[in-house]
């Protein structure tokens, strides 16, 4: 069911039929490396987070992306690697391209050419295919757009999807990603136009918390009702800390939640310490050169289901 209210979405939180049944986290998580790492014009022409005046230093953006990996197996959570190739710059964000359920493999269908050459990647599809032996659901050559879990933010035990409609996803990739995700609900909404993901506004944690920035979403009751669905586990964050990447987090256990630490910094000392209450081990990655590139550290994990 695809609902498109927060009317809607409130009636079908209160009526009692979703399940807390699905795997809340993943299993494990996959990275692209950045190779020649550069700043994509393409994507720039609908990302207010980036500034192609900026210089950027491919060393310092691998060294850093490395870091991640290191940070992420250090929690023991299996991380896997693939190569990036120069011609595809935003290749290090995969998750917007691949992304899992149990069993299955998904391949987004995405706004930007550049962006496009990505889902034809041949090892990462068969890294799934005949490795893992997962179903392949190719999004990718439908005449729609769908940037996965850039586009959706899912709460993955309960099954509910949160689908902020930009330029990045639209009606029919909506329903494309509501099937192929196996979503029990998906709730449907516009954010303002300065934002392309939904992914930078707010993030389900664990399928027990809720970080989220209200000022994002062009109804106010939005925010206010998807709250509603983590009641006394919700973390409102300012603009401020939303342009800073707060909102672009993940958890990929139960304790250990991972965020850059630039959005680290931004939030204030009391937010910090109500992640840390809800039992999570906050940690801080150096992402500061990625991030010119528009995205920041949950862009560049893509689970593994």
């Amino acid at each position: 069911m695809i609902v498109d209210s927060a009317a809607a979405f409130r009636e079908q939180i209160q009526s009692g039929w979703l399940k807390g049944d699905g795997p809340a986290v993943p299993r494990a998580c996959f990275l692209v490396e950045p190779s020649g790492f550069r700043l994509s014009r393409q994507s720039a022409r609908d990302n207010a987070y980036m500034d192609l005046s900026v210089s950027v230093d491919p060393q310092r953006a691998l060294d850093q992306h490395r870091a991640l990996s290191e940070r992420i197996t250090a929690c023991g959570i299996p991380a896997v690697r693939f190569p990036g190739h120069s011609t595809t710059p935003d290749e290090l964000f995969p998750n917007n391209v691949f992304a899992t359920i149990p069993g299955r493999s998904i391949i987004g269908a995405m706004l930007h050419p550049e962006r496009q050459l990505e889902a034809g990647r041949s090892d990462i599809r068969a890294f799934f295919t005949q490795l893992m032996r997962y179903e392949e659901v190719d999004l990718s050559g439908r005449d729609l757009v769908a940037e996965l879990t850039g586009a959706l933010v899912i709460d993955r035990s309960h099954r509910i999807g949160y689908c902020g409609m930009t330029q990045r996803v639209d009606d029919a990739g909506c329903q494309a990603m509501h099937d192929a995700f196996d979503l029990a609900l998906s709730f449907r909404f516009d954010l303002k136009p300065t934002e392309y993901h939904t992914n930078v506004v707010m993030s389900v944690l664990a399928s027990r918390a809720l970080v989220i920035c209200p000022d994002a979403f062009v109804d106010p009751e939005v925010p206010a009702a998807i709250a509603e669905a983590y009641p006394g586990h919700v973390l409102e964050i300012s603009s401020e800390e939303k342009e800073a990447f707060a909102g672009n987090c993940i958890a990929l256990n139960f304790k250990d939640l991972f965020m850059s630490q630039t959005a680290l910094d931004a939030l204030a000392p009391e937010k910090i310490e109500l992640l840390k209450s809800w039992h999570f081990n906050v940690h801080g990655v150096e992402m500061d050169e990625i991030e010119k590139a528009g995205g920041s550290l949950r862009c560049c994990v893509a689970e593994i289901y």
